[in-house]
């Protein structure tokens, strides 16, 4: 443990989009939507306490989870905290909640402990989400691209997204776990749907990179996962065709049921436009207009 720690600090962790069209479990890039934890040191050892103000904890506690994941793994020896949690990221809806409440819980370990390897919290977040592209997102910032190996250790490479990239969110009001979304994929794809996929993903990554976005639309297109989940989310099918002049293009936020469409500018007029293409399914829906968080 540290020599000296503060009575109180704070963590902030962001959310994230994963699979961004063609890069399925690869691509995931941090926006500016935050979990963020108000800790304090008690007296005495080893007991935790959380609160959750304004928050009803939907199933287990993801940070307390990951926090004694490392504990047990260093000999499980940590004083007393109080911590509270406030989340702006809705839970099940494809912006990373999951993701950023177990980076949460690595870094508030990691905070009384002293530095830990990098690595190290991406392989034990990978190990506890059990992929890797929103875990990616919300240690490393930015766009990532992660890949893991045959010894289920995870290497993630970032990269910076064009800043005049922006998103806008739409998140149905309803909840979609991760596990029902994966369970309407297909094992088996043809090697067509798979060059197709491939084919794309590498023109997206060259779009990011250049900041030319003249292919952005074609490079999001996808035949490996958004296909399937479109049973599962109405108003999906006619967003991810949307034609609009502001409009760079559309996607599934990781296994949804949050979408999201690029854009560089007019984005209340993208905003009205995705909102329209929802109404008429009688849904209740958020939209968000965010920004990728990269602090490098």
């Amino acid at each position: 443990m540290k020599n000296y720690l503060p009575k109180q600090f704070e963590i902030c962790v962001p959310a994230s989009i994963a699979n961004l069209g063609p890069g399925f479990d690869t691509l995931a890039v941090a926006v500016r939507l935050y979990l963020r934890l108000r800790v304090r040191i008690e007296n005495g050892r080893n007991e935790l306490r959380f609160t959750f103000p304004n928050l009803v904890l939907d199933g287990e506690n993801y940070v307390e989870r990951a926090f004694r994941f490392l504990a047990n793994q260093n000999g499980g020896e940590f004083p007393s905290l109080t911590v509270e949690v406030h989340s702006d990221i809705p839970f099940k809806s494809g912006l990373g909640s999951s993701a950023a409440a177990t980076v949460a819980g690595l870094r508030l370990y990691e905070a009384i402990a002293g530095p830990l390897p990098l690595q190290g919290l991406l392989n034990a977040a990978c190990a506890l989400e059990h992929h890797p592209d929103n875990v990616s997102a919300a240690l490393l910032g930015g766009l990532t691209i992660s890949c893991q190996m045959p010894d289920r250790s995870v290497v993630a490479v970032r990269v910076r997204w064009p800043q005049q990239l922006h998103f806008v969110v739409l998140t149905p009001e309803y909840p979609l776990a991760t596990s029902e979304s994966r369970q309407a994929l297909p094992q088996q794809i043809s090697r067509e749907d798979a060059v197709f996929n491939l084919q794309r993903l590498a023109l997206l990554l060259r779009c990011i990179e250049s900041g030319d976005t003249s292919l952005f639309r074609e490079a999001l297109h996808d035949r490996l996962h958004q296909p399937f989940r479109q049973k599962l989310v109405p108003g999906l099918q006619r967003a991810l065709a949307l034609e609009h002049p502001d409009v760079l293009g559309v996607c599934l936020s990781g296994a949804g049921p949050s979408v999201v469409a690029f854009a560089e500018r007019n984005f209340e007029a993208v905003e009205d436009v995705m909102a329209e293409t929802f109404r008429e399914y009688g849904l209740a829906f958020t939209t968000r207009k965010l920004c990728a968080h990269q602090e490098f």
